[in-house]
């Protein structure tokens, strides 16, 4: 209800602002987005919302299972109570999932979580979001996409921590470019009320700032409380998170516990395989482990950042410097050739040298959701960065493109040098097509690999 799914939705909605302003550049000139009706939009989000609750209640009562609404809590190894009765089971499943967590400060019950961004009555023309997390970072793309003056409020020097460095400064680049305010090394110290309703922010520094809405999305901590698990005995780490095996299993061996309440790797298809292995595991016959190695994940941010395996950092802390290639580019994409969106694609790929294989990929573009996802099978599968180079690009594509246009051009010039007249001539056009080139490549391409001196060879480019 207030997840992956009703995020998504609010993020397309967020792109039509931009998309009817691109479209003049396309010859629509009447194009344009007209009033937003914001309580249409949250009509339309719980509509679905109930739709897909709907189907997921008829998939469970298909299959023989027994929905019994309320709050559940154990009261023993092999017991729960739910409404003042009683259930037994042979083996227990705990998957509440994770809660908004909002820091304890002056004014602390002014603000709002993501939950509650879900169902806000209106827009609000300021909003502040505190956070640099993933929720954070999206719900500032979201709100900024519909018309908020967004400011992005993060305690540390960059958001997105965790993630790869160079993805992290180019999603940087990219919400400074779009307008929204980011305020890294800056937390707020307390929140008042104004007499006209909205809210003061005072920082950490003295300074203020008056807004709407301010949402904090500063963590999210496991939903584990009151569900009776100290009293049964079962162990749980500091921020409530239930201790685990590889199969999901706690220390009470008929109990088990998967998703965010674990806090290992908080993301819904991961608590969707976990819970799997679990069913198989124990019903199906057929023992086997959640995998966490190159999971393909995407911060739906604006553009969307996919990211899979190593970091360059973690690949370098692994590796060493001298086994670590790096290939990256920043570029234009072709739909914005035509428009003045600053908008801009990011690609990286993470090459160990002596193996060859593609150790890591982080590329911010449009659809960075679903490339990301099948370089995620091709990760798993070991493709190397010769298999990348060797197979056909799809053209035209943001990669394909720019492979395509240094090849052209490369045959062009070459060509038209070698069947000019004049020596001197011919020698002067190899000269500016060789910086013309070098040009091209260092400015919209910056190709070059870093680390342990390596060089380019006819592969690697």
């Amino acid at each position: 209800n207030v997840g992956c799914v009703p995020k998504k939705l609010f993020v397309y909605g967020s792109h039509y602002k931009h998309d009817c302003h691109d479209a003049r550049f396309f010859g629509w000139d009447a194009m344009s987005p007209g009033d937003l009706n914001w309580p249409a939009l949250i009509a339309n989000k719980d509509k679905e919302i109930a739709r897909l609750n709907g189907i997921y209640e008829r998939l469970l009562s298909n299959a023989g299972a027994e929905l019994i609404p309320g709050r559940a809590k154990l009261t023993g190894a092999h017991s729960v109570e739910v409404a003042g009765k009683t259930y037994t089971a042979d083996k227990i499943l705990i998957a509440t999932g994770s809660w908004p967590s909002i820091p304890d400060i002056p004014g602390k019950e002014l603000v709002i979580s993501s939950n509650e961004a879900f169902y806000l009555p209106k827009l609000p023309k300021k909003v502040i979001i505190v956070g640099g997390g993933y929720i954070a970072v999206e719900f500032a793309g979201i709100f900024s996409g519909y018309g908020s003056d967004v400011s992005l409020v993060y305690r540390g020097g960059l958001f997105l921590r965790g993630f790869d460095e160079d993805a992290r400064k180019f999603v940087a680049e990219q919400y400074t470019a779009r307008g929204i305010d980011l305020r890294f090394n800056a937390n707020i110290a307390k929140v008042e009320k104004n007499d006209d309703g909205s809210l003061l922010a005072t920082y950490e520094d003295g300074s203020q700032m008056t807004a709407d809405t301010i949402m904090y999305a500063t963590g999210r901590l496991p939903k584990t409380k009151n569900l009776g698990l100290e009293e049964v005995g079962v162990k749980m780490g500091k921020k409530g998170e239930v201790i685990v095996n590889e199969y999901s299993q706690t220390n009470i061996e008929n109990i088990y516990c998967v998703g965010d309440a674990t806090d290992r790797m908080n993301l819904t298809p991961i608590a969707l395989a976990e819970g799997h292995c679990f069913a198989d595991t124990e019903f199906g016959d057929n023992v086997r482990i959640a995998s966490y190695d190159l999971v393909p994940t995407t911060i739906f941010c604006q553009p969307p950042l996919g990211t899979c395996g190593l970091t360059e950092a973690e690949a370098r802390a692994k590796f060493g410097d001298e086994d670590v290639v790096i290939f990256k580019s920043s570029f234009k994409p072709l739909k914005h050739t035509l428009t003045d969106s600053p908008e801009r694609a990011f690609y990286k790929l993470i090459v160990q040298k002596s193996t060859d294989k593609v150790v890591g990929a982080h590329l911010c573009e449009a659809s960075a959701g679903e490339v990301i996802q099948l370089m995620g099978v091709a990760m798993k599968a070991g493709a190397t960065k010769r298999n990348f180079d060797e197979t056909i690009g799809v053209h035209p594509t943001s990669v394909c493109d720019l492979f395509a246009a240094v090849s052209a051009c490369l045959l062009l010039v070459f060509n038209f040098a070698r069947f000019s007249s004049s020596a001197c001539l011919r020698a002067c056009i190899r000269f500016l097509s060789l910086l013309l080139i070098r040009i091209f490549l260092a400015s919209c391409l910056s190709l070059c690999p870093k680390g342990g001196g390596a060089r380019h060879d006819a592969h690697a480019v």
